[in-house]
């Protein structure tokens, strides 16, 4: 028997809601959210291909969460990895509740400044997406990469 685990999600959607940046009593950033991803199925008698909408739950934590709260909106696109994870605690009430959600490592920028400004009916600030185009929440400096020469006398 193998012993492989792997838990690795990569989605891309729409915000179904502005991303509202909370605190733990710690004082760690998180914030939770949905994102709407398109779903195409065949029907039943194989003729027309048919669409279906996931609702995914998605929490982020620390700069991540901060990112995400400051630059993405209610119908923005996105594009998210991480893993799936599943909670389970008891309501007031005594009942056993469960929670499946994505955990979110990275998030990324799909639509264009242009397009996602005008998805969202607002105006086009310069700087805004400028400053950081993606983050990772274990992302490491972004290397210094040198241009090479490479124009010596290959034999090819």
């Amino acid at each position: 028997m193998s012993n492989l685990n792997l838990n690795k999600v990569v989605l891309a959607g729409r915000l179904t809601g502005d991303p509202e940046l909370k605190q733990t009593p710690s004082g760690v950033s998180v914030t939770n959210f949905s994102i709407a991803i398109n779903r195409r199925f065949s029907s039943r008698n194989g003729e027309n291909a048919e669409q279906q909408t996931d609702f995914i739950n998605v929490v982020a934590w620390r700069q991540t969460a901060e990112f995400i709260t400051k630059f993405f909106r209610k119908g923005s696109a996105i594009c998210l990895t991480g893993s799936i994870q599943t909670r389970a605690w008891q309501d007031t009430q005594g009942q056993r509740r469960y929670a499946t959600e994505v955990v979110v490592d990275d998030a990324m920028f799909v639509d264009s400044r242009a397009e996602s400004n005008a998805a969202q009916g607002g105006s086009y600030v310069p700087d805004a997406y400028a400053q950081t185009p993606s983050f990772s929440s274990n992302a490491a400096q972004t290397p210094n990469f040198e241009e090479l020469n490479t124009d010596d006398d290959l034999p090819f």
